[in-house]
């Protein structure tokens, strides 16, 4: 299974090109912030495994204000690394490796620094 090439973007992490993606809408569990906000990431030039990772926070265009946060390039680096270090080898076929990352996960990935979560009906 192949992620959609149409708003996917691309980053390079220790010299392998990857392509990311953010799903375009959220699912109906995402939208009533049932579900986490999740991404998807495989190799750019090769079928394989797909990463799917779930972040421990809702969309930002979920329908309830809830805490949610933006999926930047770093922390998809770093996401990468870790299933990397974790078993996923992105160039085997077969079912998408599947990766749930905790708050103190987070927080490790982005060097200690934990995660800056925004709440939308708290925005002015």
């Amino acid at each position: 299974m192949a992620i959609p090439k149409k708003g996917s973007r691309f980053i390079t992490v220790d010299g392998t090109l990857f392509r990311w993606r953010v799903r375009r809408k959220p699912t109906y569990c995402q939208g009533n912030s049932w579900g986490p906000m999740t991404f998807a990431a495989e190799l750019a030039d090769a079928s394989g495994r797909v990463l799917l990772v779930s972040l421990s926070c809702s969309r930002p265009d979920a329908w309830w204000g809830e805490r949610t946060m933006a999926v930047r390039p770093a922390l998809v680096t770093a996401t990468i690394r870790t299933a990397l270090s974790r078993g996923w080898d992105p160039q085997q076929a077969g079912n998408a490796f599947e990766l749930a990352l905790t708050d103190g996960d987070l927080t490790e990935l982005m060097a200690g620094q934990p995660p800056a979560y925004d709440v939308p009906f708290m925005r002015r």
